[in-house]
C-alpha cells in the first residue's frame, strides 16, 4: 500500500508539472543571435531575461516561457523562425524583430494565424500606414520618427547643409526620408550603401565625397557592426574637427564601450536623437537600468529598453486577463490600453498601435565613473505621432 501511495503521489506530481508547463504563457521572440547583428539581438535577449526576473517569471498568475529564435539577419530565415513559433510551438504571442525587412517578411504569417505581433525595434512605414493591423503593436517607434527628430535638432543647431549616409534597405530609406522631411537646410549629398549579410563596411569613398561636399554636418544611420566600422573610419578621415557627426541608431550603449576602448575620442560630444536615455528619471527606468548594469555589467541600449517594455506590455494584458490568452481580440484590447510602467515614463498608442512619445537630443559624454554614455540635452518633439498614422484605417 505504501509503495502504491508513493507511486500515486509521484504520478500526480508529474501530471501537475506537465499541466503547469502546458498552462504557461508562451512568448516567441525573434531576433538576431548570429552574424554581426548578434550584438543587438543578445542585448534584447538580456533585457527580456531581466524583465522575466523582475516579474518572477509570472504573468497573470501563470509561468512564462520565452522561446528565442534566430533570424540570421535574413528575411527568409526570420519568416521560417516565425512560422516555427506559430505552427510547431503554438506560442501565444510573437515579439522581437530588429530589422524592417525581416519584420515585413514575417508579418503576414502572424496575422494569418490570428495572433498578436509586437515589434521591439523595427518600425517600417508600410506597417504604420496602409498595412496597419489591429494585431500589430510596437514598443519602439516608426522608422521615420527618430530621423525627423534629428532633422529638427539640426535646425536648432543652425546646420545649413548636410550629407546623408545610410544602408540601402527599408529602414535606411525611412531614416533618410525622415531627416529630409524636417531638415530646413540643403542636402548636398546622399549615399545608400550595400546592406545584408555581406554589408558594406568600407566607407572611405563615401567619406571622401562627404568631405569634398563641404557640408556643415554629416548624418548617418548604421546599426550594429557597421556603426563601429563607420565611426572608426570617420575619425581616421579627420572629419571630427571639420564636419560634426549626427547619428541615428549608430552610437549607443553597445558601441560606446568598444569606441572608448579604441580611444575614438572624436565621438565625444556628438549628438543623436532618441525617445529614451538611461538617465531618465522615472521609477521603471531606474529599476531597469540599475538591474541591467548589476546583472550584465554595462549600460543597456535602447534595443534592450524596448524589449523590456515589450515584456511588461505583454504582462499587463496577461494580468488583466488572468493569464487567459485564448481570445486574440481580448488580448489586443488590453494591449491597446498600454497599462504598464514604461521605461520612458508616459506611454500611449496611436491609432496604428505605434507609440506616441517624446523625442530628445542626446550627447555622448563621459560619466562620473569614466564610462562613455549619453545624456539628454534637449526635448525635440513632445508626444509625437508618426506621419503614416493618417493613412492607417484603424
Amino acid at each position: 500500500m505504501n509503495k502504491f501511495a508513493v507511486a500515486l503521489l509521484a504520478s500526480a506530481s508529474l501530471c501537475t508539472t506537465a499541466m503547469a508547463a502546458d498552462d504557461a504563457i508562451k512568448v516567441g521572440f525573434v531576433t538576431t543571435l548570429t552574424t554581426g547583428g548578434a550584438v543587438i539581438g543578445n542585448d534584447m535577449r538580456d533585457a527580456v531575461n531581466l524583465a522575466l526576473e523582475h516579474m518572477d517569471n509570472t504573468m497573470g498568475g501563470k509561468p512564462v516561457e520565452v522561446l528565442f529564435e534566430d533570424d540570421g539577419f535574413k528575411p527568409a530565415t526570420g519568416k521560417q523562425a516565425t512560422d516555427k513559433l506559430i505552427k510547431e510551438d503554438d506560442v501565444d504571442i510573437v515579439a522581437g524583430y530588429i530589422w524592417s525587412h525581416v519584420l515585413m517578411a514575417s508579418y503576414r504569417s502572424v496575422l494569418k494565424a490570428d495572433k498578436v505581433i509586437i515589434s521591439a525595434n523595427a518600425g517600417p512605414s508600410a506597417i504604420a500606414g496602409k498595412l496597419c493591423d489591429p494585431n500589430f503593436f510596437s514598443t519602439s517607434w516608426q522608422n521615420d520618427q527618430t530621423p525627423m527628430a534629428l532633422g529638427e535638432l539640426l535646425n536648432a543647431r543652425d546646420v545649413k547643409s548636410l550629407y546623408l549616409m545610410a544602408p540601402n534597405y527599408a529602414a535606411g530609406k525611412d531614416m533618410v526620408a525622415g531627416v529630409e522631411r524636417t531638415f530646413g537646410g540643403e542636402i548636398v549629398g546622399k549615399d545608400l550603401t550595400k546592406w545584408g549579410a555581406d554589408a558594406q563596411l568600407d566607407f572611405s569613398a563615401e567619406l571622401a565625397k562627404a568631405k569634398a561636399s563641404g557640408a556643415e554636418g554629416l548624418a548617418v544611420f548604421y546599426p550594429g557592426k557597421a556603426g563601429g566600422a563607420f565611426i572608426k573610419q570617420y575619425q581616421q578621415a579627420g572629419l571630427a574637427e571639420s564636419m560634426p557627426l549626427y547619428t541615428m541608431f549608430t552610437v549607443d550603449a553597445l558601441s560606446l564601450p568598444k569606441l572608448q576602448e579604441a580611444n575614438m575620442t572624436g565621438i565625444l560630444g556628438s549628438e543623436m536623437s532618441m525617445f529614451w536615455s538611461p538617465e531618465m528619471d522615472n521609477a521603471a527606468n531606474q529599476k531597469f537600468v540599475a538591474g541591467f548594469r548589476e546583472k550584465y555589467g554595462r549600460y543597456p541600449s535602447f534595443y534592450a529598453a524596448q524589449s523590456y517594455d515589450a515584456m511588461n506590455l505583454i504582462k499587463s494584458a496577461a494580468d488583466a486577463l488572468d493569464g487567459d490568452f485564448s481570445s486574440t481580440s481580448a488580448v489586443r484590447f488590453e494591449l491597446a490600453k498600454a497599462n504598464f510602467d514604461s521605461i520612458r515614463g508616459e506611454f500611449e498608442f496611436g491609432n496604428n498601435h505605434m507609440p506616441i512619445q517624446n523625442f530628445y537630443a542626446r550627447k555622448v559624454i563621459e560619466d562620473a565613473d569614466g564610462n562613455w554614455t549619453t545624456e539628454i540635452t534637449k526635448t525635440v518633439f513632445e508626444k509625437h505621432q508618426d506621419s503614416y498614422a493618417a493613412t492607417c484605417s484603424m
